[in-house]
């Protein structure tokens, strides 16, 4: 014999359902995952405008920031504005110099050999341009480096460790792609 459907029961089911999956969903993004979109070009043809990305909280919770690795990071520009989370990819590292010449980037104080950047989209039109990265501090810059508003051109050109959010792992939309 089939029982009655008791209504306030099967509502308080769907209910408890809804509460576990809210808690797991904010338990995930604010301590293990950082899930953002990417507004701008400056990070094309590695990340196009409009990708929805999905990066890694506990990354660097084991380990340091490396050069190469593209990150999530909040970022205060300028007096009296906001803080932006940014997209771009770590390039100087703590206590280097970064040095920018002849369209391409040297580090080290080494202007013989330019930094390996396949990733790059297009040769750099850049006049030349010094950078002394502070202890605990990373220097960013976008793949698409004629149209990226990166740390070259802000007032304070260095990111804080404490303020990397997460390392990006892979896009999720339009398609899934593993970055590196």
């Amino acid at each position: 014999m089939k029982e009655p459907l008791n209504v306030k029961k099967e509502i308080w089911e769907w209910v408890k359902i809804i509460l576990v999956a809210a808690a797991i969903a904010f338990v995930l993004n604010t301590f293990i995952i950082a899930n953002s979109r990417v507004p701008s070009g400056s990070m094309e043809n590695t990340i196009m405008t409009g990708d929805r990305i999905i990066g890694s909280r506990l990354s660097y919770r084991f380990g340091d920031p490396e050069r190469g690795d593209i990150v999530i990071f909040d970022h205060v520009s300028g007096p009296g504005k906001a803080k932006t989370r940014f997209v771009k990819r770590i390039i100087g590292l703590p206590g280097e110099t970064v040095d920018i010449m002849n369209g391409h980037v040297y580090i080290g104080g080494n202007a013989e050999v330019p930094l390996d950047e396949p990733y790059i989209r297009e040769d750099m039109k850049e006049e030349v341009l010094h950078f002394e990265v502070p202890e605990n501090c990373y220097f960013m810059m976008g793949d698409n480096r004629n149209h990226s508003a990166d740390a070259r051109y802000w007032q304070d050109h260095y990111v804080p460790r404490d303020k990397i959010v997460a390392k990006v792992m892979f896009r999720y939309f339009p398609g899934i792609k593993k970055l590196k």
